[in-house]
């Protein structure tokens, strides 16, 4: 249940705010600095949660050989880390909407650090699936945290590339992570290998209790000087929404399905991508450990491509809803470049051509990531981003398992490939659809009093 201007005045003024961002005040320096720094901390925090959550794809060449995984075994692994994962992006949004994002995103730092670390003490699969799940709980708050902490600090133009660059960090971690941990794992062992890296995020916790305020306590500057978008000052004394009455919203289910079909492409060669070099193309664990990073620098890239772009393009006096469209729509026809991955001939056309599929991919997300604060004020972005999140995983999940029995049975990730092009699009078509004009949703007051 939703609400649009009625008269002509208010659908202009309408227009005037959602379609043509306005330019803000820049407000103190000060205050500029303190949003980027934050976005820094982001970026840090989001490279440190892939780092961890990678570890175990860069070591299943050695973890399952060890302990004589199948890959339908593994897939499960990872399964058990997904539907955790789903669960706490729900959940912690919500969360974070109530508790704030300092508390909230320094409790699921603690979290999932303490549970990667745990995976060097484990010894077969049911262990290092109660790892997972441990580090699904916990890792599921970072996005949830990262939207809420964009829609608090930043304005809407600012916000696709504040997104990106969080999203450049995911990628940075996957080009970081292979040498990273085939390193460790080659001078002191794969269980070495888990520790160090579970202990960055404590690490950057230290940063993050230091450094963070929520903008409305920070004493560099106040809510009246524009710095920071205006609906969060005016939902600050507005009654709590619960996920029945978002769940009304077409614009929160155009959102949760398009990232149900899509982000299992991400997941997709996050998981199975040293696997598949290993066991398809005839990569050694070495040359798995300093090439699977390629696909990700091209990832990084399209991450800030995308974000740059359509904030560029808002700038230049698009409106928020044809920008964003402008670069979702592009980035979904490059990621059919999965069917050119699934029959190159040779490894390197491979790389390339899953390159350019991760850099659609993130150039997509970089822009959907944004939605739920372009739809909707600063107190329930978290918790939409949260459904988000969860529709994200649950398609991740079926597609996971779908690679598992795939490849066990026919001996083949084409099948796999080949079905994934059409996602995006599929994705895409539900989003631009169901969602219709990017542009601000009110909760209509019989829905808040409901809640």
């Amino acid at each position: 249940m939703t609400r649009t201007p009625s008269n002509s005045a208010e659908a202009g003024l309408a227009r005037s705010q959602v379609f043509h961002t306005p330019d803000l005040p820049k407000g103190p320096p000060r205050a500029a600095r303190a949003r980027w720094w934050i976005a820094i901390l982001l970026f840090l925090v989001t490279l440190i949660n892939l780092i961890d959550r990678s570890s175990i794809s860069v070591l299943a060449p050695v973890i399952t050989s060890q302990l004589g995984l199948n890959n339908l075994q593994f897939a499960t692994m990872n399964t058990w880390f997904l539907v955790a994962y789903a669960a706490s992006q729900a959940l912690s949004g919500r969360f974070f909407d109530r508790v704030g994002t300092r508390r909230g995103l320094g409790l699921a730092v603690v979290v999932w650090s303490s549970a990667a670390m745990a995976h060097a003490f484990a010894r077969g699969f049911a262990s290092f699936a109660c790892c997972r799940v441990a580090l699904g709980i916990g890792e599921g708050g970072n996005w949830p945290a990262a939207a809420k902490v964009t829609a608090e600090w930043f304005p809407a133009r600012e916000r696709a590339l504040s997104i990106s660059i969080v999203n450049a960090a995911s990628a940075l971690a996957l080009i970081v992570s292979p040498p990273l941990v085939f390193l460790l794992q080659s001078r002191f062992g794969w269980p070495a290998a888990f520790l160090v890296t579970g202990a960055l995020g404590l690490v950057w916790l230290v940063l993050w209790l230091l450094f963070y305020k929520a903008p409305e306590r920070d004493g560099s500057f106040s809510l009246d000087e524009n710095v920071i978008p205006q609906d969060l000052a005016s939902s600050a004394g507005a009654q709590r929404i619960g996920w029945f009455e978002l769940l009304k919203c077409r614009q929160v289910w155009a959102i949760v399905l398009a990232r149900f079909f899509a982000d299992p492409i991400w997941w997709l060669y996050l998981i199975w991508l040293p696997l598949y070099l290993h066991n398809t193309r005839g990569f050694s664990m070495q040359q798995v450990g300093f090439s699977a990073w390629v696909p990700y620098l091209a990832a990084a890239a399209g991450s800030l491509a995308g974000g740059w772009t359509s904030g560029y393009c808002i700038a230049r006096n698009w409106s928020v809803d044809r920008a964003r469209k402008a670069v979702i729509v592009v980035a979904a026809f490059l990621m059919l470049a999965n069917i050119l991955a699934a029959t190159a001939r040779g490894p390197l056309p491979a790389l390339i051509f899953i390159g350019l599929v991760l850099f659609g991919f993130q150039s997509w997300i970089s822009n959907v990531q944004t939605l739920p604060s372009d739809f909707f004020r600063a107190d329930v972005v978290a918790s939409v981003a949260g459904l988000g999140g969860l529709g994200a995983a649950v398609g991740s999940i079926l597609l996971n398992q779908a690679t598992g029995y795939v490849v066990d049975r026919f001996h083949s990730y084409t099948p796999v490939l080949v079905a994934a092009s059409v996602l995006p699009l599929l994705a895409t078509a539900i989003l631009l659809l169901l969602g219709g004009p990017i542009r601000r949703v009110e909760i209509s007051r019989e829905v808040q009093t409901s809640g």
